[in-house]
């Protein structure tokens, strides 16, 4: 095999090409975790009353432990939240809302949705291995994007006749986002 600009893109595309897909795929369902979460979904939905303390000041780490217990969910706290009358205590497996006053509302049992989950995984892991991998990814990437940039030495359609300006016009989009839209 020739060591080209083509040749290593070409390969180096085709080796990562899965990894490529999955971080896509993973990547925009969690841009948009928060209208619907990637990872679960909800399996059952479950009417309870529990016995709210006396004064808000009272929900703490304990009393939303309390409700783990009392709901026998035996679930890990992510954490809890009341607002606007309403309490809230999300698990790792389970949300529990009710209304402060009555002490009414719903505990919302989540499955994880199949191969999706495990692809948003990629996003978050922080093992001493994936890391790695990612690095040597992250390097493999920018490799793409030169090998892309000379893989068309001359003529109209070159980097240096066209491609910088697309190449331009790709870094001024995110810049836009980044600094003037968030």
């Amino acid at each position: 095999m020739n060591l080209t600009a083509r040749n290593v893109h070409r390969d180096l595309g085709y080796f990562y090409v899965g990894l490529i897909i999955a971080f896509s795929i993973s990547g925009i369902f969690l841009n948009h975790r928060k209208v619907w979460h990637p990872s679960k979904y909800k399996s059952e939905v479950k009417n309870i009353t529990i016995q709210m303390p006396a004064h808000d000041s009272l929900i703490n780490d304990e009393f939303a432990e309390s409700v783990n217990q009392k709901l026998g969910i035996q679930d890990v706290i992510r954490r809890f939240k009341v607002e606007k009358g309403s309490l809230e205590i999300s698990f790792e497996k389970h949300d529990v809302k009710v209304d402060a006053a009555t002490g009414n509302g719903e505990l919302i049992t989540y499955k994880r949705v199949p191969v999706l989950s495990q692809m948003t995984k990629l996003h978050l892991d922080t093992s001493k291995w994936w890391i790695y991998y990612s690095d040597i990814f992250g390097v493999a990437m920018l490799t793409i994007a030169v090998t892309g940039m000379l893989m068309i030495p001359q003529g109209l359609l070159s980097f240096k006749e066209r491609g910088w300006k697309l190449a331009l016009l790709g870094l001024i989009f995110p810049l836009i986002f980044l600094f003037l839209l968030s």
